[in-house]
């Protein structure tokens, strides 16, 4: 019992001995700890004293080389400043050398000045000399002259101022007789020569400037593939082709003529829309009424694109140039346009040729009139839009684009309405008279006819509610576009009555006009 409850001997051992060994270890650690750290130190020191030689080292070597290209760059220096030194010494020798000689070029120059300044002194005596003389021989002369004079007053019985107005009095006379003569056969010689004169420049001219007859039509033919695209441009029930006609305002003759279709209308420009659409949609083969629609509509800008292009080319051809695009518009729309059967743009072409060449031959402004003569009819184009004579529409737009005011003035003359001022507006008129008098120039017929056809629309554009008209069959028929919100259909059936009425009041015409009034009310609205 009593060894149970005292220490264990061996225990109190173990646990002494591991004491010490702890404290051992504790100290061997501390001991490797001082020796590492001692000799990393050694370590460190050491590299640090063979970097700071091998600095030492360095920086004696670039000290060495620093003095080395020092003593190179100095010697450098001073064989440079000895070599300028040497250039320097060479070119103050120059240009000591170049004063000498320009002084010497001085001293020699200015003893040329005094020679010359002695010549001169001497030159000014004698001058002088002369001069006194001169006068000493003028007061003699004078005093002879005026004894003379005493003793031709004492013989004549007259003074020198009668004597001067009685010799002065008889030249008068025989001068102004001689020179009414001279007057005389140098206008009578003036005026057979300018007549010739005249004749021969427009002669000249009118062989130099060749043109065409006339050969106006109010007809197109479109080939056809075959007979068989008759019926579908017709359509069923005939609504292709009166699609067709209403859009264009251009009757189409369908006949027995084999694999062809004939347009028919008055208006130059609506019968080239008509026939390029009716090719178009011959070539497509889908041929209905919006097809045509749009074809119609492709082909108003495809006109459009001739007008300006038959505008470019006119003054291309002429040789006119900086004219206004708008004044270039309104010359392609003369393409289409014709006076008395006589294409417009060709006769205005045809008049600045002349006048170009007459303007040469005299020798004035060949520019003005030219440009007066390209433009004195360009108010064709627009006579329809505008109130008043062709050529003040044409001097209207020249001033507006800009024109001078030589060329508006030449315009506006060419009709002789106001007085021509300058050469060139008589010369413009002159051309304008030949181009249309020339033989074959114009079809008096043709104009008239075009004429009644454009009264006839004129009419029926004047009543209230209609949007478009269209002279069709030759003057035969006229169908009227209304505009459906205005009209209903019993104002329709009026509105044609009144229509043919006053067409029966202020038109002359042979047999009967239709007048056909078509109200057409369209919905459209798209899917998506």
């Amino acid at each position: 019992m009593s060894r149970r409850k005292g220490k264990d001997p061996g225990e109190g051992v173990k646990t002494e001995y591991m004491l010490w060994l702890i404290i051992a270890s504790i100290i061997s650690l501390l001991i490797g700890i001082v020796f590492g750290y001692l000799l990393r130190k050694s370590t460190a020191e050491a590299m640090i004293k063979s970097a700071e030689i091998e600095a030492e080292r360095i920086i004696e070597e670039a000290k060495k080389t620093a003095e080395n290209e020092k003593r190179e760059a100095i010697v450098e220096a001073r064989e440079e400043v000895q070599k300028m030194r040497s250039e320097l010494d060479l070119e103050i020798k120059e240009r000591r050398f170049e004063v000498q000689q320009v002084e010497r070029r001085l001293l020699q120059r200015e003893e040329a000045l005094d020679r010359r300044t002695d010549n001169l002194e001497r030159k000014e005596e004698a001058v002088n000399k002369k001069e006194t003389e001169l006068k000493k021989q003028k007061a003699e002369l004078q005093e002879i002259y005026d004894k003379q004079l005493e003793e031709l007053e004492r013989l004549a019985g007259l003074t020198s101022d009668e004597a001067r107005e009685l010799l002065l009095s008889q030249v008068r006379v025989e001068v102004e007789t001689d020179m009414a003569h001279i007057i005389k056969e140098t206008e009578e010689r003036a005026k057979d020569e300018s007549e010739k004169r005249a004749r021969e420049i427009i002669s000249r001219s009118i062989q130099r400037c060749a043109a065409d007859h006339v050969a106006e039509t109010t007809v197109s033919v479109v080939n056809l593939p075959n007979d068989e695209m008759k019926g579908r441009i017709i359509g069923r029930e005939g609504r292709n082709i009166r699609a067709l006609e209403a859009l264009t305002g251009i009757n189409l003759i369908i006949d027995d003529t084999p694999e062809a279709v004939i347009l028919s209308g008055f208006d130059p420009v609506r019968r080239e829309i008509a026939r390029i659409a009716l090719e178009k949609l011959v070539a497509d083969g889908r041929i209905h009424p919006a097809r045509i629609e749009e074809m119609v509509e492709k082909a108003k800008k495809e006109v459009e694109t001739i007008i300006r292009e038959q505008g470019e080319q006119a003054t291309f051809e002429v040789g006119v140039h900086g004219l206004h695009p708008e004044l270039i518009r309104y010359l392609g729309r003369l393409y289409y346009r014709t006076s008395y059967g006589q294409n417009v743009l060709k006769h205005s072409i045809e008049v600045a040729h002349l006048a170009t060449l007459m303007a040469a031959e005299l020798g004035v402004d060949v520019n003005i009139a030219k440009r007066a003569g390209l433009l004195h009819d360009i108010g064709k184009a627009a006579d329809q839009e505008v109130e008043g004579t062709h050529h003040q529409i044409s001097a209207d737009l020249a001033k507006r684009y800009k024109e001078s005011p030589a060329v508006v003035h030449a315009i506006a003359a060419h009709h002789g309405d106001i007085e021509a001022k300058t050469v060139e507006a008589v010369l413009v008129a002159a051309a304008d008279a030949v181009s249309a008098a020339r033989p074959g120039a114009r079809r008096e017929t043709l104009e008239s006819y075009i004429k009644r056809l454009e009264r006839l629309e004129a009419i029926a554009d004047s009543f209230d509610g209609v949007d478009k008209s269209y002279a069709i069959q030759a003057g035969r028929e006229i169908r009227i576009m209304v505009k459906p919100d205005r009209i209903d259909d019993t104002n329709s059936t009026l509105l044609a009555r009144d229509i043919a009425k006053r067409i029966e009041d202020e038109l002359e015409y042979p047999g009967q006009i239709k007048v056909t009034v078509i109200r057409e009310t369209r919905a459209v609205e798209y899917a998506k």
